[in-house]
């Protein structure tokens, strides 16, 4: 028997002879270019076999199997199989569905979507009708080309709708509520939800986190208490969609609750439950609760130690935040972007600029990861927070991507944090800065003029004011929220329409005459006194 490449290259020299030899009568017989086919190793060895088909014209019976060898190649890092694959699939003549559902799952998860996305218009062009096999893929690549892909996200919802697909299988729903999500488009993925004849334990996960990755994470309680009422069995899915709902709202009484489920249905605590916990509890300033769970952890990954390092640097411990780096180092996890910023934001509130600087640094040339442009406003803030704002302005300006509005905002909330009459300069370039890219922002007017009115340039503030004022922008009402028997109670400065608002200024208006009348004790008095 010859090896694979011996029988490569021996289809090559009848390749090259095929036109000649077929003249005469004599082809390659088929199974014997179906044995090489299915001997070859590599994308060479099947370029080489598609040139004899072209060559002899049998690329329509024999393409098919040539297509199923090219998928099953082992992935290689560039994984240059799928694109032989894919413009393979298009020199098939009359291609069928089946050959589109074989190619769609890879380049869905590829690292490049678009190619399902067009092998899907392909097959429509062609006159092919998506199954239940080609709709879940298809939306999966959709879903990773967010949010521009909503137009065909809502094609193939229409043809889930005229093909009966959307009621028969529950996963083509499923898959579109997971679309509709990531494009943002909330309310199309519960109309979806709320259309599904049948509801597995996946679409109740796929719903609640749709509410929650769209910022509706005050819905997540009541749809939790609706999916167990409808009798589902919650699982580690589900919780860790709880978890991330309570973390974002600050609310810990409802993570606290969440844990309990947890441990009452005495489900396992997996890596990624374990860290959407400790998570939830550090970003709920419950820090002391997220170390002990994170100590308790036998396995842990980069994200479960770059969510104790961004807690401890969110709540004020950055030294905490960079010792924990030192062990992560240690335990041999290398850090992603997530732990950087995380470190960036603890060296900024401690006033820790040469190690910013450092940590900017080996983020870049040490790890090899690029910074984002929270990276780059994070660097910002460690030295404007800390009175370099000139050094920040230069570094602003010497960024290799164009700054985004943050990062000019953070430069400006700097000037505001120190503001003196030698930031002027800065605070005027900033300002015109963010007039180019916000014009119609008007918190950058508040913040200018209040900069300006702290070192006495009146004209200016008037001026910042003025244009704010002939513009029609107003500034946004202040809000703040607390957290009172387990929900959120929200007041918006200027509101008095809210319950209780009467009993809550009368009390106010007795503390402030009480603290009036408080009288200052004499330091030196206390001094000697026991207490």
């Amino acid at each position: 028997m010859l090896g694979a490449t011996a029988r490569t290259k021996q289809l090559a020299v009848l390749a090259a002879r095929g036109r000649r030899r077929s003249l005469h009568g004599i082809a390659t017989p088929p199974a014997a270019v179906r044995a090489l086919i299915a001997a070859a190793t590599t994308v060479h060895h099947l370029r080489q076999i598609l040139g004899h088909l072209l060559t002899s014209g049998r690329v329509d019976s024999l393409g098919p199997a040539l297509l199923r060898r090219a998928i099953s190649l082992p992935s290689s890092p560039h994984l240059h199989h799928l694109p032989f694959a894919h413009r393979l699939l298009l020199s098939i003549p009359s291609p069928t569905l089946d050959l589109f559902n074989l190619l769609l799952p890879p380049l869905a998860s590829s690292p490049d979507p678009s190619a399902a996305a067009a092998l899907f218009a392909r097959l429509r062009h062609g006159g092919l009708r998506p199954d239940e096999h080609t709709l879940p893929h298809v939306l999966k690549a959709l879903a990773r080309l967010a949010p521009g892909s909503l137009p065909l996200v809502a094609c193939a919802h229409a043809e889930a709708v005229k093909s009966g697909l959307a009621r028969a299988v529950v996963y083509v729903p499923n898959a579109l509520l997971s679309a509709y999500s990531s494009c943002g488009h909330l309310r199309g993925a519960m109309r979806v939800f709320d259309e599904m004849p049948r509801r597995t334990v996946v679409s109740w996960n796929a719903a609640l986190a749709a509410c929650a990755d769209n910022d509706c994470h005050d819905r997540c309680a009541g749809m939790f208490a609706e999916m167990v009422e409808a009798g589902f069995e919650p699982d580690q899915t589900t919780f860790v969609v709880m978890f991330s709902a309570a973390a974002e709202l600050g609310n810990l009484a409802l993570g606290k609750w969440a844990h309990g489920q947890v441990v009452n249905r005495q489900l396992d605590m997996t890596l990624q439950l374990g860290t959407a916990a400790v998570n939830m509890y550090a970003k709920c300033s419950a820090v002391s609760y997220a170390l002990r769970l994170f100590r308790r952890m036998t396995v842990r990954n980069v994200w479960t130690w770059s969510a104790m390092i961004v807690g401890f640097s969110h709540n004020g411990m950055a030294r905490e935040a960079l010792e924990l780096f030192g062990k992560m180092k240690d335990a041999f996890i290398a850090p992603n972007h997530v732990t950087f910023l995380g470190l960036l934001c603890a060296c900024s509130h401690a006033g820790l600029i040469d190690e910013g600087r450092r940590f900017f640094h080996e983020m870049q040339h040490v790890y090899g990861i690029k910074p984002m442009m929270k990276h780059y406003s994070a660097m910002v803030d460690v030295l404007g927070r800390n009175g370099r704002l000139q050094e920040a302005y230069d570094f602003v300006m010497d960024m290799p991507v164009k700054p985004d509005p943050v990062v000019w905002r953070t430069l400006l909330s700097a000037c505001q944090l120190h503001s003196s009459k030698d930031c002027i300069d800065i605070v005027d370039k900033v300002q015109k800065r963010l007039l180019e890219l916000e014009p119609r922002r008007s918190g950058n007017y508040v913040m200018v003029a209040n900069i300006y009115s702290d070192i006495g340039s009146w004209d200016k503030a008037a001026m910042a004011r003025r244009v704010m004022r002939e513009g029609g922008m107003k500034k946004m009402a202040g809000e703040s929220c607390v957290e009172i028997g387990g929900k959120i109670q929200r007041f918006i400065s200027g509101d008095d329409s809210c319950p209780g608002f009467e009993s809550a200024c009368r009390i106010l208006h007795e503390l402030n005459i009480n603290m009036r009348r408080w009288e200052p004790v004499d330091q030196i008095l206390l001094a000697g006194a026991d207490i």
